[in-house]
């Protein structure tokens, strides 16, 4: 199936469980900053979304559905808005509001869809007029009362944390957004530990650390390992 269907329950299975949307979250960054350290040139997806994001039956996931997705043979810096691409494509609430605007296509465009994905994975909800609720949410300091209610053990901290990432991947600019391998994956390794206690602590054999399945992350924990 795919996060949509698990988010939005078209599949009638049982609410996935906090600490596995952590490490799915951590899981679609990882392909993202695959895709985007593609050689010999990056390639960006352009249509990332839940529906797009598959999962397997141990809630492993993989980004999906390519079809759409450009080599960028020479990536425009983030103050650069002159350079359009011939065509947009995407979904429209994932798209880049400023590739939208100008046409620009960089690796940074992902980035924004990944932010609403994280956003729904907290809250369980569609993605139109999410991004205003969460916002408000945190100033007001009432972020607890938007996410998902189908789960009963949301840890606060972390997904504020989490939430404030994702936020910090959907400003408007490409320049104010964060770089994915240095500001943004750190920080969600590090929730994905939190997660992987927590699995441990449930006795939930059934979600064995991702590292097991998926390549990319086996080969990013070996590499820390050396």
């Amino acid at each position: 199936g795919s996060l949509e269907d698990c988010l939005l329950n078209h599949s009638g299975k049982i609410p996935l469980p906090w600490f596995v949307r952590f490490k799915i979250v951590f899981e679609i960054a990882c392909g993202l900053s695959f895709l985007h350290n593609s050689k010999p040139e990056p390639i960006v997806h352009r249509d990332l979304k839940p529906g797009n994001i598959l999962l397997d039956r141990n809630y492993v996931s993989k980004i999906g559905d390519v079809g759409l997705a450009k080599l960028i043979t020479e990536v425009v810096p983030d103050n650069v808005t002159e350079y359009r691409d011939s065509m947009l494509a995407g979904t429209l609430f994932y798209m880049d509001p400023e590739y939208q605007r100008t046409g620009t296509i960089r690796p940074k465009s992902d980035l924004y869809a990944f932010g609403i994905i994280v956003l729904q994975v907290l809250t369980g909800c569609r993605p139109n007029g999410l991004l205003v609720r969460v916002e408000e949410a945190v100033r007001c300091g009432t972020l607890a009362n938007i996410l998902d209610p189908s789960i009963a053990d949301w840890p606060l901290g972390e997904a504020k944390e989490l939430a404030q990432i994702a936020l910090n991947c959907v400003k408007l600019r490409c320049r104010d957004r964060p770089d994915l391998d240095t500001e943004v994956l750190p920080v969600l390794r590090r929730l994905g530990e939190v997660a992987d206690a927590s699995m441990k602590t449930e006795r939930c054999s059934i979600y064995a650390p991702s590292y097991y399945f998926c390549p990319i992350l086996k080969v990013c924990k070996q590499s820390r390992q050396l």
